[in-house]
């Protein structure tokens, strides 16, 4: 991977969001327009990348971002973790789109009916903890859970939203680096929620300017 020295001019944050959102409107109606996938995007893109946005989200193979947004091949930097639950791998990644490739807008993308949330909350009302690793995806996003129930949310999909606005947040507190770029305007930090059945991705949450 290379830096971003050589990209046109980087778009606003609200630039990107609202090429994404234009994106999802096209894939929820079904009138997808498969940007950026043709032999000649790909030919360009072997001396480097410039993507629009970093797409942190869940594993789920519902969920595939470039799939939800109608983009192509070069436009997002993509992590995925199961229940998008942050380690220093994931702030690492996301803290080199940022700083490297220079990705104004960062996306943390949850969704309805999910699984690792969905486990979480069964492990804080049965006071037990999965065995292997499982467990350390559970424990991540318990303070989510914990933060709902505080607020009287007891549905999967509330939890879901408050488990977005929650890594929002801990991504800027766990990371200086994107802290300062959300705090000098380059870079901003919004959380969405989507859609099983009808392809919609929502905002729910923001930092920095959108």
């Amino acid at each position: 991977m290379t830096d971003a020295a050589s990209a046109s001019p980087t778009p606003s944050p609200a630039d990107v969001w609202e090429r994404l959102q234009a994106g999802n409107a096209r894939f929820v109606s079904g009138e997808v327009a498969h940007p950026n996938q043709n032999a000649a995007r790909r030919s360009s893109l072997t001396d480097g990348q410039h993507p629009m946005a970093v797409i942190f989200g869940c594993s789920d193979s519902r969920l595939a971002a470039e799939i939800i947004f109608d983009v192509g091949l070069g436009d997002v930097f993509v992590v995925r973790t199961a229940g998008q639950v942050i380690d220093d791998a994931v702030l690492g990644s996301l803290e080199y789109s940022v700083d490297v490739l220079e990705v104004p807008l960062i996306v943390v993308l949850g969704h309805d009916s999910c699984g690792a949330v969905t486990a979480a909350m069964e492990s804080a009302a049965s006071a037990t903890t999965p065995t292997g690793f499982v467990r350390s995806l559970v424990e991540r996003i318990t303070p989510s859970v914990l933060a709902a129930q505080r607020q009287g949310l007891t549905t999967v999909n509330e939890t879901v939203e408050e488990h977005v606005k929650q890594t929002v947040s801990r991504i800027t507190e766990h990371s200086r680096a994107i802290y300062e770029a959300v705090q000098d305007g380059r870079t901003a930090v919004i959380g969405v929620t989507y859609r099983l059945a009808e392809g919609r991705a929502d905002l729910v949450s923001t930092t920095g300017e959108v």
